[in-house]
């Protein structure tokens, strides 16, 4: 095992952590914030803790046999503390700085029984993997090893069954990162039952040591990634869709401004690129083109606009989409004339308006639709017409 999963997922959350940072130097009092931030801190050391080749290098440098065993489980034990508060600043309430303070105890007194059951046992030959199952018999390590285990596995129970309660009374990207941190925190707790199970086989004579060093290692390792995750994702949610929303809705208007890209071009209708550019900063930009070449297009065909209008109308019973095809015939029809060197046609039956930017959307997509171009083109004048669009 070199550790590099391990510190792939170390550096993965300590990122995390950096974008998180200046948030936590501008609101260093948020309690909340804090916790998030020490969470994603302690998860990353746990995994550069627990890599084999970090273990070699704690105990070489520090001359002690094992000793990078208790720093681990330290580790381990301040992580789950860390997460089991963060729920409960996150749920709030009326003794909620109560709570925190007396878990923050618990899990101090912890810390202190692992140092000084390392202290006064005895552990002189390194095990870089399977420190828990070879000392399991080992006066003193033995219950170091199980008390960790044991506060770690109440830890991750109790605030799965905390979130995923929780989960049930909210909605939206609060109850999605409450689940994603319920289970990690069940799969959590399957390191801490892969140990216990491997360490009773050891008292009784049978040797289940890949069950708490593979096993266990990996449910760790998803553990982690999950509860992170799921912390997370209520406040990289929303900034997310913020980002994503404004480029799906960009991408979706480009075929109605390649259907304008003749008269863009040739008017040099189009604005400048932005650069940088952001997607809400490219969606404008798109929405801007386009609305210069209908503005400089000016006159549509009504009649071709009603008769696609009519027939979408009769096939899908959606206004909305009706007036998509409408628009959609009526602008494929004066590229072509313009295309064919021809001014578009301008009908004599009343003006269209020219749609405002939630219709644009539509429009595009209407103008993917196979048979746009042949309806807008063939000379079919037969519809009726209304006064105003």
């Amino acid at each position: 095992m070199n550790g590099q999963v391990n510190y792939i997922s170390a550096a993965m959350l300590w990122l995390g952590l950096t974008i998180k940072a200046p948030d936590l130097v501008r609101h260093w009092r948020d309690p909340i914030l804090r916790a998030i931030c020490a969470v994603m801190a302690l998860a990353g050391l746990c995994f550069t803790l627990g890599s084999p080749p970090t273990v070699g290098a704690i105990n070489r440098i520090s001359g002690i046999p094992n000793l990078a065993a208790p720093v681990t489980y330290a580790s381990i034990t301040a992580y789950s503390a860390t997460s089991l508060i963060l729920i409960v600043y996150w749920k709030g309430g009326p003794r909620v700085g109560r709570v925190a303070r007396f878990l923050a105890a618990a899990y101090g007194v912890v810390l202190i029984g692992i140092t000084t059951l390392f202290a006064a046992g005895d552990a002189p030959v390194e095990r870089r993997t399977d420190f828990d199952t070879y000392y399991a018999t080992t006066p003193l390590i033995a219950a170091m090893i199980v008390l960790y285990l044991v506060a770690h596995l109440a830890a991750v129970v109790t605030t799965a069954l905390w979130s995923l309660r929780w989960a049930r009374q909210v909605q939206g990207w609060l109850r999605a990162g409450l689940l994603l941190l319920g289970t990690g925190t069940v799969v959590g707790a399957g390191y801490s039952l892969c140990k216990l199970t491997a360490i009773t086989a050891r008292w009784y004579g049978s040797d289940w040591a890949p069950l708490g060093t593979d096993v266990a290692t990996g449910l760790a390792g998803l553990g982690a990634l999950l509860t992170v995750v799921g912390i997370l994702f209520p406040w990289i949610g929303p900034s997310v869709m913020t980002w994503l929303l404004p480029w799906q809705t960009y991408r979706r208007l480009a075929p109605l401004e390649r259907e304008l890209e003749t008269v863009l071009a040739r008017q040099n209708l189009r604005l400048p690129r932005p650069w940088p550019s952001s997607p809400a900063a490219l969606l404008i930009w798109r929405q801007t083109s386009i609305h210069n070449a209908l503005n400089y297009l000016d006159a549509f065909d009504r009649t071709v606009f009603e008769t696609a209008h009519d027939q979408a109308l009769a096939a899908t019973g959606s206004p909305q989409q009706a007036q998509a095809a409408g628009w959609a015939a009526a602008i494929t029809a004066a590229m072509h004339q313009i295309r064919n060197g021809r001014p578009p046609a301008d009908s004599t039956s009343g003006s269209l308006r020219v749609p405002d930017a939630a219709e644009l959307v539509c429009i595009a997509k209407a103008l993917s639709l196979p048979g746009t171009s042949a309806a807008a083109t063939r000379p079919d004048r037969a519809a009726p017409t209304r006064d105003a669009v």
